[in-house]
């Protein structure tokens, strides 16, 4: 896995956040989107809009503004033009925290 350092700038819902990720010596990427590895949140849009919004405003009160680690298992983006990775805040992985709260479930 690699990991790498990222501070939080947006929650969009409750499994895709955009960030900044700093590769190190002075290098960052900035406003990089982010698909949570492993998880499936409900939609902000459709029939699933409450749930979803509820996720979403979890993960918000979580990590925004936040420096957290980001763990990929790739160094390139999937095939939606979004890193895939699990979130750190600590020692706590948010993808669990996710679905350990019900806010979340697991892809399969």
């Amino acid at each position: 896995m690699y990991e790498y350092r990222a501070y939080v700038r947006k929650i969009y819902d409750g499994d895709t956040i955009t960030a900044d990720i700093d590769l190190g010596f002075g290098i960052v990427l900035h406003n990089q989107k982010i698909r949570l590895l492993r998880i499936n949140a409900p939609e902000i849009r459709g029939e699933q809009r409450e749930k979803g919004l509820v996720s979403r405003d979890a993960l918000r009160n979580k990590i925004s503004n936040k420096w957290i680690k980001v763990k990929t298992q790739k160094d390139k983006k999937g095939k939606y033009g979004r890193w895939l990775g699990e979130l750190w805040l600590e020692e706590e992985c948010i993808n669990d925290w996710l679905v350990s709260e019900g806010l979340a479930e697991i892809y399969s």
